[in-house]
């Protein structure tokens, strides 16, 4: 009788055990809730499931600077709590960021659109005399840092909108674009901060610049206070500088995963925040440089502006120029 309840116990415990095998982890605890694995989802496409951070049936957890499966169905630690970057992050990332470039994406074109239809587009006299205002070497250096900034502003927002695009190959290959054109605009990002860090400093000509939105709110042909470059123009040399450096190092720290998840959440938040700023800049400067004023962006393609452009929205330069021909 003994022998037969130590089997018939022995019988209950396989028989639990197997059960115990094949039972369903359950992954709802990480539903919406961003760790080690999202930060993967944020350079990528954004995959929101129940079971993210799931590889083959284990939950990705973040040790030191590296990634390694945890045990089977383990809950990833550290998420909560705003001490931890878990709460803030997680409704940053799910309310927040998307939403916020989705507005800027839509709402500062309109704007420039309804400028552009009630103020209207800005003409000067283009067949006069021209001063040179940029050499070969600025034009080249404008272009490879202008052309990859762009191609990361265009990826990168490919990645924030992935899920909606429907992932895949062409997510990744935005990815991977991304990295290879952050590189580019480093190199060619810093030649152009030390190039022309010196016109971009404010002085206090830029102040009244700033009073009278530098005459763009009105068709009028009036002499503006600006130097080489007008206080917009510095506003967007020193944020798409400084800025997209910034944002190249927390990209760069989040594509190498160096430090621990805090830190990569931490990254992550600037690089978002940063990139609002850097998008609606970007979108500004391109349309006043294409749309605002007539015949504007020959500047940067032959070096060339007309005299009564730079006389009358560059006045201070202007007469630096005159001056200099005397």
């Amino acid at each position: 009788m003994q022998k037969l309840k130590v089997f018939l116990f022995a019988l209950l415990m396989c028989i639990s055990l197997g059960f115990g095998n094949d039972k369903q982890v359950d992954f709802s605890y990480n539903e919406k809730i961003y760790g080690a694995p999202q930060i993967e989802a944020i350079k990528g496409w954004g995959i929101d499931s129940p079971t993210s951070g799931v590889v083959s049936g284990s939950v990705l957890q973040m040790q030191g600077v590296g990634i390694e499966l945890a045990d089977n169905g383990e809950k990833i630690s550290g998420i909560r709590g705003w001490r931890g970057l878990g709460e803030g992050f997680t409704i940053l990332q799910n309310k927040f960021f998307a939403p916020i470039f989705f507005a800027i994406l839509i709402l500062v074109p309109l704007a420039f659109f309804g400028h552009n239809r009630i103020v209207g587009v800005k003409r000067f006299d283009h067949h006069g005399r021209k001063f040179k205002v940029f050499s070969k070497y600025n034009i080249i250096v404008h272009w490879g840092a202008a052309i990859p900034f762009v191609l990361i502003c265009i990826t990168g927002l490919m990645m924030m909108f992935g899920d909606k695009l429907g992932g895949g190959m062409p997510i990744r290959l935005a990815k991977n674009l991304h990295f290879l054109a952050t590189w580019i605009f480093l190199i060619f990002g810093i030649l152009m901060f030390l190039m022309w860090v010196k016109p971009a400093m404010f002085k206090l000509y830029d102040i009244g610049w700033l009073k009278i939105m530098g005459g763009y709110l009105s068709n009028e042909k009036r002499e503006v206070p600006a130097g080489k470059f007008n206080a917009g123009q510095k506003m967007w040399f020193w944020l798409c500088t400084l800025g997209g450096f910034a944002m190249a190092i927390t990209g760069l720290i989040m594509h190498y995963f160096y430090g621990d998840i805090n830190t990569l959440r931490l990254m992550a938040i600037i690089h978002n925040v940063l990139g609002f700023g850097v998008l609606a800049m970007l979108i500004t400067h391109i349309y006043m440089a294409v749309f605002a004023i007539e015949g504007a962006i020959e500047a940067i393609l032959n070096g060339h502006m007309a005299e009564e452009e730079l006389a009358l929205m560059h006045s201070y330069y202007y007469k630096e120029l005159i001056g200099e021909q005397k």
